[in-house]
């Protein structure tokens, strides 16, 4: 993609209030932790362990400005890629592997609009990654209750 058009996607700061995060969940029958000791400190480990016969690692990408869908799964393919021989087996034995773009639901009367650029469907295409996509609703912000003034006697 040229420079010229990665700049006319900017994200609105709408779009950017919205976008949460990318999470990247594995799923597999053998230990998930050697694989993610292998990513180092470029992951948070959200959670990883077991859940009855079945491995998981949820994952985040350390902190980035500007960040997008895109170049968040970029991030995580290159890390991918970049994995020792042995560690890249045990994440083609996986048996999921999702990039999961979260974004909170916006207001009424409010839109959201993003995309994944062809290069990062590609790379995740790549590393056998699926690309999922999570709407939260919208969080709501509590506003301090009133209070009732006392009955009349």
């Amino acid at each position: 993609m040229t420079p010229a058009i990665i700049v006319s996607m900017a994200m609105s700061k709408l779009d950017d209030s919205l976008f949460l995060n990318v999470d990247l969940d594995i799923y597999s029958k053998t230990d998930l932790q050697p694989l993610v000791d292998a990513l180092g400190n470029k992951v948070i480990e959200m959670w990883v362990g077991r859940v009855r016969r079945t491995y998981e690692a949820h994952l985040e990408v350390t902190w980035e400005p500007r960040k997008t869908p895109s170049s968040t799964i970029l991030r995580f393919c290159k890390l991918i890629n970049t994995l020792p021989p042995a560690k890249r087996r045990l994440w083609n034995a996986a048996k999921s592997k999702s990039l999961d773009v979260g974004i909170e639901a916006p207001k009424r009367n409010r839109h959201f609009w993003s995309a994944v650029s062809p290069e990062a469907v590609s790379a995740a295409a790549e590393v056998g990654a699926q690309i999922a996509i999570t709407i939260y609703g919208p969080m709501k912000v509590s506003k301090p209750k009133k209070k009732r003034a006392a009955p009349a006697k």
